[in-house]
C-alpha cells in the first residue's frame, strides 16, 4: 500500500478551501462532486508540497463534524484492492463499506475499514 490522501471533514467545502488557502499554497482543487454512493459532497485539494487532502461534506461526516472533529481517514492505493482488504480483516481491520465505485476517483473502486488507529479508505490503481 501506498499513501495517497488524507480525508477530512468539513460542514462547507467553500470556506474550508478558502481557510485551507490561508495556510498553505494549493497547487490544484477539484470539482466539487456528489456522490450518491456515499451520501457526500466531495473534493479533492492538492497543496504546493504534493499533498492531496480530500474534503468530505454530507449526512456521511455529520456526527463528526457535530462533535468538532474534523480527522476522517486515511486513504492508500494498491493494484489489488481485494488482496489488500482481506489482509486487514486478516490481521483484525473492520469492514466498514464494501468496494465500490467512486465518483471522485472516476470510478476506481474504493472500500473503508476501521484499524487500531482509524479509518482507512483503500483505492484501486488499476
Amino acid at each position: 500500500m501506498k499513501f495517497h490522501h488524507i480525508g477530512i471533514c468539513c460542514k462547507n467545502i467553500l470556506e474550508e478551501i478558502k481557510d485551507i488557502k490561508q495556510i498553505h499554497s494549493i497547487k490544484t482543487i477539484s470539482d466539487i462532486v456528489y456522490d450518491e454512493r456515499q451520501d457526500a459532497e466531495l473534493c479533492m485539494i492538492e497543496l504546493k508540497e504534493g499533498i492531496l487532502i480530500e474534503l468530505i461534506s454530507g449526512k456521511q461526516v455529520e456526527k463528526l463534524i457535530k462533535k468538532n472533529i474534523s480527522y476522517y481517514h486515511l486513504c492508500y492505493e494498491t493494484e489489488n484492492i481485494t488482496f489488500e482488504k482481506q489482509k486487514l480483516i486478516n490481521n483484525g481491520a473492520l469492514l466498514l463499506s464494501d468496494e465500490k465505485d467512486a465518483v471522485l476517483f472516476f470510478d476506481k473502486k474504493v472500500c473503508f475499514l476501521m484499524v487500531s488507529y482509524g479509518i482507512i479508505e483503500l483505492i484501486e490503481t488499476i
